[in-house]
């Protein structure tokens, strides 16, 4: 229960930092798709970095490669709704 708690805790912040370094109207907002963002970006670093070799099969992102997946993770977000993938909910373009 405690590594669940810990996945969120570090996802929220993760998220949060990813957002705050890539702003944009078209980010998405809220407690939940913050920690989602984070957890995914994590998820994401993870997997790059046991690909590479950099992780072992036991291991996971550490904080700076889980923001640094969110960050990635936003950009493909933004990338989705420029091209009418994912709709424009702030009604700019």
């Amino acid at each position: 229960m405690g590594g669940i708690i810990w996945i969120v805790i570090v996802g929220f912040v993760a998220g949060i930092i990813a957002r705050l370094l890539s702003p944009g109207p078209n980010n998405p907002s809220g407690f939940i798709l913050t920690t989602v963002l984070g957890i995914v970006g994590a998820f994401l670093a993870t997997a790059v970095g046991q690909w590479i070799g950099h992780y072992g099969p036991d291991q996971g992102a550490g904080f700076i490669t889980a923001t640094i997946g969110a960050i990635v993770v936003l950009f493909i977000w933004n990338r989705l709704v420029a091209a009418g993938v994912i709709p424009d909910r702030t009604g700019s373009r």
